[in-house]
């Protein structure tokens, strides 16, 4: 296993050279517990460390900060999360996107709350049994509040092992190599310190572009290192282009009120509110696109330009089509809400677009 079997000899070395490092150089983040802090008999918030995780999942750190701390004040505890109402949560997610989390996050309070008297499970496997907490999530909170030798593995954990063992198969190849590495490496004697001195390493000294490797507690061992290929470490296979959809979205105004309706509960952007839109249809270009099937008979405008966004999976162009209505109507679906209550509403990223582009400032950006 990997060009160098007789560094994996060394593992208590390098656990205890990296745990050295985290001591002095660990980040300050708001739901973690400091190395200090836990000697000093403070433990881990389970919900603080679930919460962030929850979180974090396709997300950075600097993105997730604000919005940990805007859930801490609104929900201080897993009982006030799981009392609220879905549709709160919903808005107070909104702008951080996959809001299958979110959905879940709700869904997971309630059961902790109602099936196990608000304490998380201790273990990887009970852990797992809940909504929105897969196997990552699972290692990490069985790691890092329950001190478990779980072994924790994320994008600057594949990272710091490709190099650090020069596995030079291309990701996603190569994880099935890069967890072999890690549980081996992964100790009983603070499991939870070493995860997140494992991630923060990757964080901030072992980053994707700006290696600092005279600052790396593991630098005398790192196989990559040593042979001068760290920088094209992990490598990965070349991704597909996304594709591109179009539509058109519907700004139908009165009175100071805007048309928005609420998406399925399952799907892209489920359960948050939108401006209507009609299908959104892989194309090539807007030439010879058709024209936008109109929900509601009268005189809309195609507004100039477009709104671009893109998801995991694709990028997105819509136009919008602009009513302003003398007298209310009313509608099949959907509700009349007040333009200047958005900061109220589940808006996710592409409909606060749609707000900026025809002209309504958003009270949250």
């Amino acid at each position: 296993m990997g060009n160098h079997p007789d560094t994996m000899l060394k593992k208590e070395e390098l656990v205890d050279a990296l745990l050295d490092w985290y001591d002095h150089n660990a980040r300050t983040l708001p739901w973690r517990i400091s190395p200090e802090d836990k000697i000093g008999g403070i433990s881990p918030d389970p919900y603080h460390v679930w919460l962030s995780e929850i979180m974090l999942q396709q997300t950075t750190v600097v993105t997730v900060i604000p919005y940990f701390e805007k859930f801490m004040e609104q929900w201080p505890t897993i009982e006030k999360l799981a009392k609220t109402e879905l549709d709160d949560v919903l808005t107070t997610w909104a702008g951080l996107g996959y809001y299958a989390r979110a959905r879940n996050l709700h869904k997971c309070a309630q059961i902790i709350c109602q099936d196990f008297n608000g304490i998380f499970p201790d273990t990887y496997e009970g852990l797992l049994k809940l909504p929105g907490i897969g196997t990552y999530t699972a290692a990490a909170i069985a790691a890092i509040v329950y001190d478990n030798a779980e072994t924790v593995i994320d994008g600057n954990v594949e990272r710091v092992i490709s190099r650090a063992f020069n596995i030079t198969t291309p990701l996603p190849d190569s994880r099935p190599e890069i967890r072999e590495y890690a549980e081996q490496l992964t100790p009983n004697h603070r499991p939870g310190d070493y995860a997140q001195a494992l991630m923060d390493l990757g964080a901030t000294i072992c980053t994707p572009k700006t290696l600092k490797c005279d600052l790396c507690p593991w630098q005398s061992d790192c196989i990559s290192h040593e042979m001068g290929t760290a920088t094209k470490l992990p490598a990965r296979t070349s991704k597909k282009a996304r594709p591109t959809r179009r539509g058109y979205a519907f700004w139908a105004e009165y009175d100071g009120q805007v048309w928005l309706r609420r998406r399925p509960e399952k799907g892209l952007l489920g359960g948050m509110m939108e401006v209507p839109s009609d299908e959104w249809v892989p194309s090539n270009s807007w030439d010879n696109f058709p024209n936008p099937r109109i929900p509601i008979i009268a005189n809309w405008e195609i507004l100039p330009g477009m709104v671009r966004h893109t998801f995991t999976h694709f990028h997105l162009e819509l136009k919008i089509v602009r009513l302003d209505l003398e007298e209310m109507i009313n509608l099949q679906e959907g509700q009349w809400c007040p333009v200047d209550e958005s900061d109220k509403y589940a808006l996710p990223t592409v409909m606060k677009k749609i707000f900026l582009h025809v002209g309504e400032p958003l009270l949250d950006l």
